[in-house]
Protein backbone atom coordinates (compact mmCIF):
# COMPACT_ATOMS: atom_id res chain seq x y z
CA UNK A 1 0.00 0.00 0.00
CA UNK A 2 1.20 3.62 -1.15
CA UNK A 3 2.07 6.37 1.76
CA UNK A 4 -0.64 8.10 -0.44
CA UNK A 5 -3.35 5.14 0.05
CA UNK A 6 -2.41 5.13 2.93
CA UNK A 7 -2.92 8.93 3.78
CA UNK A 8 -6.20 9.06 2.30
CA UNK A 9 -7.74 6.24 4.66
CA UNK A 10 -6.53 7.77 7.28
CA UNK A 11 -8.22 11.11 6.49
CA UNK A 12 -11.21 9.13 5.72
CA UNK A 13 -10.96 7.77 9.48
CA UNK A 14 -10.21 11.26 10.87
CA UNK A 15 -13.48 12.47 9.21
CA UNK A 16 -15.52 9.60 10.22
CA UNK A 17 -14.34 10.57 13.75
CA UNK A 18 -14.86 14.10 14.00
CA UNK A 19 -18.43 13.81 11.94
CA UNK A 20 -19.65 11.25 15.32
CA UNK A 21 -17.57 13.37 17.70
CA UNK A 22 -18.32 16.70 16.68
CA UNK A 23 -20.70 16.94 13.92
CA UNK A 24 -23.68 15.41 15.06
CA UNK A 25 -23.20 16.21 18.68
CA UNK A 26 -23.64 19.45 17.78
CA UNK A 27 -26.40 19.37 15.34
CA UNK A 28 -27.94 17.34 17.91
CA UNK A 29 -27.32 20.40 20.48
CA UNK A 30 -28.71 23.12 17.62
CA UNK A 31 -31.63 20.92 17.25
CA UNK A 32 -32.62 20.34 21.12
CA UNK A 33 -31.64 24.00 22.05
CA UNK A 34 -32.63 25.97 19.14
CA UNK A 35 -35.77 24.12 18.47
CA UNK A 36 -36.96 21.85 21.39
CA UNK A 37 -36.16 23.11 24.70
CA UNK A 38 -38.91 24.72 26.68
CA UNK A 39 -38.21 27.76 28.51
CA UNK A 40 -37.32 27.79 32.58
CA UNK A 41 -38.47 30.73 34.63
CA UNK A 42 -36.52 30.95 37.88
CA UNK A 43 -37.93 32.95 40.97
CA UNK A 44 -35.39 33.93 43.73
CA UNK A 45 -36.66 35.11 47.20
CA UNK A 46 -34.20 35.37 50.23
CA UNK A 47 -35.39 34.99 54.06
CA UNK A 48 -34.16 34.41 57.01
CA UNK A 49 -35.47 32.47 60.83
CA UNK A 50 -34.56 34.14 63.95
CA UNK A 51 -35.15 34.20 67.40
CA UNK A 52 -35.51 36.82 69.79
CA UNK A 53 -33.81 36.81 72.86
CA UNK A 54 -33.17 38.98 76.66
CA UNK A 55 -29.80 40.31 77.26
CA UNK A 56 -28.17 38.91 80.00
CA UNK A 57 -27.49 41.95 81.48
CA UNK A 58 -29.54 43.11 84.52
CA UNK A 59 -30.42 46.44 85.62
CA UNK A 60 -30.24 49.87 83.52
CA UNK A 61 -28.36 48.32 80.87
CA UNK A 62 -30.76 45.57 80.44
CA UNK A 63 -33.32 47.87 79.85
CA UNK A 64 -31.58 50.27 77.61
CA UNK A 65 -30.50 46.95 75.72
CA UNK A 66 -34.06 45.16 75.13
CA UNK A 67 -34.49 42.37 72.97
CA UNK A 68 -32.21 41.36 70.42
CA UNK A 69 -32.57 38.88 67.36
CA UNK A 70 -30.15 36.34 67.45
CA UNK A 71 -29.69 33.66 64.24
CA UNK A 72 -31.13 30.59 64.87
CA UNK A 73 -29.32 28.10 62.12
CA UNK A 74 -30.95 24.42 63.72
CA UNK A 75 -34.32 26.68 63.12
CA UNK A 76 -33.52 27.23 59.53
CA UNK A 77 -32.40 24.30 58.67
CA UNK A 78 -35.49 22.46 59.89
CA UNK A 79 -36.94 25.20 57.44
CA UNK A 80 -34.78 23.72 54.61
CA UNK A 81 -35.69 20.14 55.03
CA UNK A 82 -39.51 21.00 55.16
CA UNK A 83 -39.39 22.67 51.60
CA UNK A 84 -37.62 20.19 50.28
CA UNK A 85 -39.87 17.00 52.22
CA UNK A 86 -42.33 14.92 50.45
CA UNK A 87 -45.05 16.89 52.95
CA UNK A 88 -44.52 20.35 51.27
CA UNK A 89 -44.91 18.34 47.50
CA UNK A 90 -47.98 16.93 48.87
CA UNK A 91 -49.65 20.46 49.74
CA UNK A 92 -48.41 22.16 46.71
CA UNK A 93 -49.61 19.32 44.72
CA UNK A 94 -52.74 19.40 46.08
CA UNK A 95 -53.24 23.28 45.35
CA UNK A 96 -51.01 23.98 42.74
CA UNK A 97 -51.38 21.14 40.92
CA UNK A 98 -47.83 20.17 40.41
CA UNK A 99 -48.12 16.69 38.80
CA UNK A 100 -50.02 18.69 35.98
CA UNK A 101 -47.71 21.56 35.73
CA UNK A 102 -44.85 19.26 35.34
CA UNK A 103 -46.55 16.89 32.65
CA UNK A 104 -47.82 19.65 30.70
CA UNK A 105 -47.53 18.76 27.19
CA UNK A 106 -45.70 22.16 25.84
CA UNK A 107 -42.83 21.16 27.86
CA UNK A 108 -39.72 18.97 25.95
CA UNK A 109 -39.78 15.23 26.37
CA UNK A 110 -36.60 15.44 28.24
CA UNK A 111 -37.37 17.96 31.30
CA UNK A 112 -41.58 16.28 31.38
CA UNK A 113 -42.27 14.63 34.14
CA UNK A 114 -42.20 11.72 34.32
CA UNK A 115 -38.85 11.81 32.77
CA UNK A 116 -38.67 7.60 32.95
CA UNK A 117 -42.20 7.03 31.26
CA UNK A 118 -42.58 3.67 32.99
CA UNK A 119 -42.06 5.25 36.29
CA UNK A 120 -44.92 8.39 37.50
CA UNK A 121 -44.60 7.59 41.40
CA UNK A 122 -44.77 10.13 43.84
CA UNK A 123 -41.14 9.35 44.58
CA UNK A 124 -40.27 9.61 40.91
CA UNK A 125 -41.95 13.03 41.43
CA UNK A 126 -40.12 14.07 44.32
CA UNK A 127 -37.39 13.51 42.71
CA UNK A 128 -38.35 15.81 39.67
CA UNK A 129 -39.22 18.26 42.43
CA UNK A 130 -35.71 18.44 44.00
CA UNK A 131 -34.70 19.62 40.43
CA UNK A 132 -36.87 22.65 40.79
CA UNK A 133 -36.29 23.96 44.30
CA UNK A 134 -33.27 25.07 45.16
CA UNK A 135 -31.87 26.32 48.37
CA UNK A 136 -28.98 28.28 49.28
CA UNK A 137 -27.25 29.05 52.71
CA UNK A 138 -24.99 31.48 53.74
CA UNK A 139 -23.62 30.80 57.00
CA UNK A 140 -21.95 33.97 57.81
CA UNK A 141 -25.01 35.84 57.10
CA UNK A 142 -27.58 33.28 58.14
CA UNK A 143 -29.42 34.57 54.84
CA UNK A 144 -31.19 31.30 52.81
CA UNK A 145 -32.08 32.21 49.01
CA UNK A 146 -35.12 30.01 47.49
CA UNK A 147 -34.56 29.26 43.83
CA UNK A 148 -37.77 28.11 41.97
CA UNK A 149 -37.33 26.64 38.67
CA UNK A 150 -40.31 26.21 36.38
CA UNK A 151 -41.87 26.81 32.86
CA UNK A 152 -43.82 29.82 33.41
CA UNK A 153 -43.28 33.29 35.53
CA UNK A 154 -46.36 32.71 37.13
CA UNK A 155 -45.70 29.42 38.20
CA UNK A 156 -42.56 30.14 39.91
CA UNK A 157 -43.80 32.90 41.81
CA UNK A 158 -46.75 31.27 43.08
CA UNK A 159 -44.67 27.99 43.72
CA UNK A 160 -41.86 30.41 45.27
CA UNK A 161 -44.75 32.37 47.74
CA UNK A 162 -46.30 29.64 48.62
CA UNK A 163 -43.27 27.77 49.78
CA UNK A 164 -42.51 31.24 51.83
CA UNK A 165 -45.87 30.68 53.25
CA UNK A 166 -45.61 27.41 54.05
CA UNK A 167 -42.09 28.07 55.73
CA UNK A 168 -44.03 30.61 58.25
CA UNK A 169 -46.28 28.21 59.26
CA UNK A 170 -43.90 25.88 59.70
CA UNK A 171 -41.96 28.43 62.25
CA UNK A 172 -45.48 29.59 63.76
CA UNK A 173 -46.46 26.10 63.95
CA UNK A 174 -43.19 25.37 66.56
CA UNK A 175 -43.57 28.43 68.66
CA UNK A 176 -47.26 27.08 69.59
CA UNK A 177 -45.64 23.87 70.35
CA UNK A 178 -42.94 25.79 72.28
CA UNK A 179 -45.15 28.19 74.20
CA UNK A 180 -47.39 25.14 75.28
CA UNK A 181 -44.80 23.16 76.30
CA UNK A 182 -43.09 25.70 78.49
CA UNK A 183 -46.85 27.01 80.24
CA UNK A 184 -47.90 23.03 80.72
CA UNK A 185 -44.17 22.28 82.60
CA UNK A 186 -44.78 25.19 84.85
CA UNK A 187 -48.26 24.34 85.73
CA UNK A 188 -47.38 20.78 86.14
CA UNK A 189 -44.99 22.27 88.98
CA UNK A 190 -47.28 24.87 90.14
CA UNK A 191 -49.57 21.77 90.65
CA UNK A 192 -47.28 19.76 92.58
CA UNK A 193 -46.07 22.62 94.60
CA UNK A 194 -49.74 23.23 95.79
CA UNK A 195 -50.11 19.75 96.76
CA UNK A 196 -46.99 19.54 98.79
CA UNK A 197 -47.81 22.89 100.29
CA UNK A 198 -51.31 21.35 101.05
CA UNK A 199 -49.72 17.96 102.46
CA UNK A 200 -47.59 20.19 104.85
CA UNK A 201 -50.35 22.68 106.15
CA UNK A 202 -52.24 19.85 107.00
CA UNK A 203 -49.66 17.62 108.60
CA UNK A 204 -48.89 20.56 111.02
CA UNK A 205 -52.51 21.02 111.59
CA UNK A 206 -52.63 17.32 112.74
CA UNK A 207 -49.96 17.29 115.14
CA UNK A 208 -51.41 20.85 116.46
CA UNK A 209 -54.41 18.94 117.33
CA UNK A 210 -53.24 15.58 118.10
CA UNK A 211 -50.71 17.25 120.56
CA UNK A 212 -52.74 19.97 121.70
CA UNK A 213 -49.97 22.54 120.82
CA UNK A 214 -49.39 25.55 118.59
CA UNK A 215 -45.99 26.53 119.09
CA UNK A 216 -43.43 24.54 120.98
CA UNK A 217 -40.84 27.72 121.62
CA UNK A 218 -43.37 30.07 122.15
CA UNK A 219 -45.37 27.85 125.01
CA UNK A 220 -42.03 26.80 126.39
CA UNK A 221 -41.31 30.78 126.92
CA UNK A 222 -44.47 31.65 128.33
CA UNK A 223 -44.09 28.19 130.71
CA UNK A 224 -40.96 28.83 131.89
CA UNK A 225 -41.85 32.36 132.38
CA UNK A 226 -44.43 31.32 134.88
CA UNK A 227 -42.04 28.87 136.47
CA UNK A 228 -39.64 31.72 137.43
CA UNK A 229 -43.28 33.73 138.98
CA UNK A 230 -43.76 30.51 140.81
CA UNK A 231 -40.18 30.05 142.35
CA UNK A 232 -40.31 34.03 143.28
CA UNK A 233 -43.48 33.03 145.36
CA UNK A 234 -41.94 29.70 146.56
CA UNK A 235 -38.83 32.05 147.79
CA UNK A 236 -40.66 34.41 149.62
CA UNK A 237 -43.25 31.90 151.31
CA UNK A 238 -40.43 29.60 152.04
CA UNK A 239 -38.54 33.49 153.51
CA UNK A 240 -41.93 33.60 155.62
CA UNK A 241 -41.92 30.34 157.18
CA UNK A 242 -38.38 30.21 158.11
CA UNK A 243 -39.17 33.57 159.96
CA UNK A 244 -42.20 32.29 161.61
CA UNK A 245 -40.49 29.25 163.25
CA UNK A 246 -38.03 31.58 164.20
CA UNK A 247 -40.07 33.75 166.05
CA UNK A 248 -42.91 31.33 167.03
CA UNK A 249 -42.59 28.11 166.51
CA UNK A 250 -46.02 26.78 167.52
CA UNK A 251 -47.82 29.33 165.75
CA UNK A 252 -50.48 28.06 163.98
CA UNK A 253 -49.75 29.68 160.73
CA UNK A 254 -46.82 27.44 159.81
CA UNK A 255 -49.40 24.89 158.96
CA UNK A 256 -50.58 26.69 156.04
CA UNK A 257 -47.42 28.14 155.30
CA UNK A 258 -46.00 24.70 154.66
CA UNK A 259 -48.81 24.01 152.58
CA UNK A 260 -48.30 26.54 150.12
CA UNK A 261 -44.89 25.98 150.01
CA UNK A 262 -45.26 22.00 149.02
CA UNK A 263 -48.23 23.53 146.75
CA UNK A 264 -45.79 26.08 144.93
CA UNK A 265 -42.65 22.76 144.92
CA UNK A 266 -45.67 20.58 143.07
CA UNK A 267 -46.71 23.67 140.35
CA UNK A 268 -43.46 24.06 139.82
CA UNK A 269 -41.96 20.71 139.53
CA UNK A 270 -45.23 20.29 136.89
CA UNK A 271 -44.12 23.18 135.16
CA UNK A 272 -41.02 21.85 134.65
CA UNK A 273 -42.34 18.39 133.28
CA UNK A 274 -44.97 20.31 130.71
CA UNK A 275 -41.63 22.22 129.58
CA UNK A 276 -38.68 19.27 129.82
CA UNK A 277 -40.71 16.03 130.25
CA UNK A 278 -39.22 13.43 127.72
CA UNK A 279 -42.52 11.81 127.17
CA UNK A 280 -45.02 14.54 126.95
CA UNK A 281 -42.80 17.45 127.79
CA UNK A 282 -42.77 20.97 124.78
CA UNK A 283 -38.82 19.41 124.13
CA UNK A 284 -39.53 16.50 123.39
CA UNK A 285 -42.75 18.00 120.72
CA UNK A 286 -40.28 20.43 119.15
CA UNK A 287 -37.81 18.17 117.35
CA UNK A 288 -41.23 17.20 115.41
CA UNK A 289 -43.01 20.44 114.83
CA UNK A 290 -39.61 21.96 114.40
CA UNK A 291 -39.82 19.32 111.17
CA UNK A 292 -43.09 19.81 110.18
CA UNK A 293 -42.99 23.75 110.15
CA UNK A 294 -39.55 23.63 108.35
CA UNK A 295 -41.78 21.66 105.61
CA UNK A 296 -44.13 23.62 105.38
CA UNK A 297 -41.79 26.49 104.66
CA UNK A 298 -39.58 24.96 102.32
CA UNK A 299 -42.99 23.90 100.42
CA UNK A 300 -44.29 27.57 100.64
CA UNK A 301 -41.11 29.34 99.10
CA UNK A 302 -40.94 26.44 96.33
CA UNK A 303 -45.05 27.48 95.49
CA UNK A 304 -43.99 30.61 95.57
CA UNK A 305 -40.97 30.12 93.06
CA UNK A 306 -42.86 28.14 90.92
CA UNK A 307 -45.95 30.64 90.69
CA UNK A 308 -43.31 33.04 89.36
CA UNK A 309 -42.08 30.71 86.71
CA UNK A 310 -45.63 30.68 85.68
CA UNK A 311 -46.15 33.51 85.16
CA UNK A 312 -42.48 33.78 83.34
CA UNK A 313 -43.41 31.24 80.88
CA UNK A 314 -46.61 33.14 80.32
CA UNK A 315 -44.83 36.48 79.73
CA UNK A 316 -42.45 34.75 77.65
CA UNK A 317 -44.91 32.61 75.73
CA UNK A 318 -46.58 35.80 74.93
CA UNK A 319 -43.75 36.76 72.60
CA UNK A 320 -42.45 35.36 69.41
CA UNK A 321 -40.09 32.67 69.58
CA UNK A 322 -38.67 32.29 66.22
CA UNK A 323 -39.41 34.88 63.03
CA UNK A 324 -39.66 34.00 59.60
CA UNK A 325 -38.34 37.51 57.98
CA UNK A 326 -38.80 38.01 54.09
CA UNK A 327 -35.72 39.68 53.47
CA UNK A 328 -36.91 39.73 49.61
CA UNK A 329 -39.81 38.63 47.87
CA UNK A 330 -40.21 36.12 45.49
CA UNK A 331 -40.17 38.04 41.68
CA UNK A 332 -41.64 37.71 38.97
CA UNK A 333 -38.94 36.91 35.51
CA UNK A 334 -39.66 38.49 32.85
CA UNK A 335 -37.32 36.42 30.75
CA UNK A 336 -36.07 32.57 31.16
CA UNK A 337 -32.65 32.31 32.34
CA UNK A 338 -32.57 28.50 31.13
CA UNK A 339 -31.87 27.00 29.16
CA UNK A 340 -28.73 29.19 28.09
CA UNK A 341 -28.57 28.16 24.92
CA UNK A 342 -25.57 28.84 22.81
CA UNK A 343 -23.41 28.08 26.11
CA UNK A 344 -24.85 24.89 25.85
CA UNK A 345 -24.06 24.04 22.41
CA UNK A 346 -20.81 25.86 22.77
CA UNK A 347 -19.93 23.54 25.50
CA UNK A 348 -21.19 20.39 23.49
CA UNK A 349 -18.79 21.80 20.59
CA UNK A 350 -15.77 21.90 22.71
CA UNK A 351 -16.31 18.62 24.58
CA UNK A 352 -16.93 17.29 20.94
CA UNK A 353 -13.26 18.78 19.91
CA UNK A 354 -11.98 17.29 22.88
CA UNK A 355 -13.21 13.62 22.13
CA UNK A 356 -12.70 13.85 18.65
CA UNK A 357 -8.96 14.65 19.74
CA UNK A 358 -8.27 12.01 22.59
CA UNK A 359 -10.18 9.27 19.78
CA UNK A 360 -7.97 10.48 17.20
CA UNK A 361 -4.81 9.81 18.94
CA UNK A 362 -6.04 6.88 20.28
CA UNK A 363 -6.98 5.64 16.88
CA UNK A 364 -3.35 6.96 15.13
CA UNK A 365 -1.73 4.91 17.80
CA UNK A 366 -3.79 1.48 17.14
CA UNK A 367 -3.03 2.49 13.54
CA UNK A 368 1.21 2.77 14.14
CA UNK A 369 0.93 -0.42 16.05
CA UNK A 370 -0.36 -2.65 13.94
CA UNK A 371 1.50 -1.50 11.12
Amino acid sequence: MTQHSRFRRALRHFDAIFLFTVVVPTLLALLYYGLMASDVYVSESRFVVRSPQRPAQTGIGALLQGTVFSRSQDDTYSVHDYIRSRDALKELDSTLKLRASYSALDIDRLNRFPTEPWDDSFEALHRHYLKHVLIEYDTVSSISVLRVRAHSPEQAVRINSQLLEMGERLVNTMNLRSRQDLISVAEREVVAAEKRSKDSAAALSVFRSDRTIFDPDRQSVLQLQGVERLREELLAAQSQLDQVRQVAPNNPQIAGLRQRVDALTRAIADQNARVLGKQGGLSAKSPDFDRLTLEKQFADRQLAGALSALESARSEAARKQLYLERLVLPNQPDRAVEPRRLRSIFTVFAIGLVLWGVVSLVVASIREHSE
